[in-house]
């Protein structure tokens, strides 16, 4: 029997790298890491997480770029991050008005991982900027942390039921809550 792991599912836009409302990044060159995201990652490595990366790119399914275009900006984003390690990089290249099942907060993508990656949701975490991050994590059965990067603070507002495990201002902040809880 396989040893079950122990994995944070990220976000991509707003989470990790910056997002600008309103752009679809397709361009690698303009891809930028927050400044706590190296020093969170390496937190959560030595806490022994396996990373993914479980991302809605709608702006394919609206025409904007190419799943190409966004693999691009994926290696990019990896090479950037180094010595860090995601060991998959999931998304749902849909519009959303095309009423798929990968999109997020839909738990298909997450599912589909946990299975192949043989994952315990039970010491998981989902760490994204969105109230779909938060839906998808608990969806999922895994801890919830919602950072208030780009859309977090507006969706505290907007939708105040939404209860993720922790708010945090930044990855690295997400990070220390993560590793805290094992103690």
């Amino acid at each position: 029997m396989n040893e079950k792991i122990k994995a944070i599912f990220f976000d991509r836009d707003g989470t990790l790298i910056h997002e600008k409302p309103g752009v679809y990044l397709s361009d690698p060159a303009k891809v930028r890491p927050y400044k706590s995201v190296p020093t969170a990652l390496k937190l959560l490595q030595q806490a022994g997480y396996h990373f993914f990366i479980v991302s809605n790119q709608s702006g394919i399914g609206r025409g904007y770029f190419t799943e190409k275009e966004v693999n691009a900006v994926h290696a990019r984003l990896q090479k950037l991050l180094r010595p860090a390690v995601f060991e998959d990089i999931v998304f749902c290249p849909h519009a959303p008005n095309e009423a798929c099942s990968c999109r997020k907060p839909q738990p298909k993508l997450g599912l589909q991982l946990i299975k192949k990656y043989h994952i315990d949701p039970k010491c998981s975490f989902m760490i994204g900027d969105k109230k779909a991050d938060v839906e998808f994590g608990q969806a999922l059965g895994v801890g919830t942390v919602l950072v208030t990067t780009a859309n977090g603070k507006n969706h505290l507002k907007k939708y105040p039921d939404l209860r993720p495990n922790k708010i945090a201002s930044n990855l690295l902040n997400a990070a220390r809550f993560i590793v805290k809880q094992e103690k």
